[in-house]
């Protein structure tokens, strides 16, 4: 490995299998995703990690991306003493009532009609952004809606990746 390989990574292909699979678990609750970028280790920059990731996003099935996106919170709900889903979801924090609840009506008919939780990467997006974004996604196909969600899974992966990367904690 080069100097150049950040802190966090250096330590993240140092560690064993199990705590390395516990990170990845942090970052995506897909159990294929986890698997496919743990076995690739050691990683010599971000930059393959994040290949990685992405090649593993691409090939998780309907089943994988379910298990991925039970392990986010509803928008506008993150989870109680998650400093992550905290930090993600950011832009809610100051929303009016009116729009938090709002959101959690769109989140809950999104709900009905896809089966899963309205999943997008909500870092740096104001409440109105993801609000905007519920209410054009709603009208598509499940089909059209899994690729979209596979998208955002990939830009939600690759921050959280970078965090571990450059030694932060989660």
């Amino acid at each position: 490995m080069s100097s150049s390989t950040p802190e966090g990574l250096t330590r993240f292909n140092a560690v064993d299998a199990g705590e390395a699979q516990a990170a990845l678990h942090e970052v995506c609750a897909s159990r294929a995703w986890g698997d496919k970028v743990l076995a690739q280790r050691p990683y010599p920059t971000a930059d393959a990690l994040f290949a990685a990731s992405d090649a593993a996003v691409a090939e998780l099935t309907a089943q994988d991306l379910a298990e991925a996106m039970a392990g986010h919170p509803p928008i506008g709900r993150p989870k109680p003493g998650d400093p992550t889903s905290s930090r993600e979801q950011s832009g809610m924090a100051g929303a009016s009532d009116a729009l938090k609840a709002e959101m959690l009506e769109l989140n809950l008919a999104y709900q009905e009609k896809f089966g899963h939780v309205f999943l997008i990467c909500a870092s740096g997006r104001t409440g109105e952004q993801m609000r905007e974004a519920v209410r054009s996604r709603i009208g598509n196909t499940p089909e059209r809606e899994r690729e979209i969600v596979r998208g955002e899974l990939g830009k939600i992966n690759r921050i959280r990746l970078n965090r571990i990367a450059e030694g932060e904690s989660q």
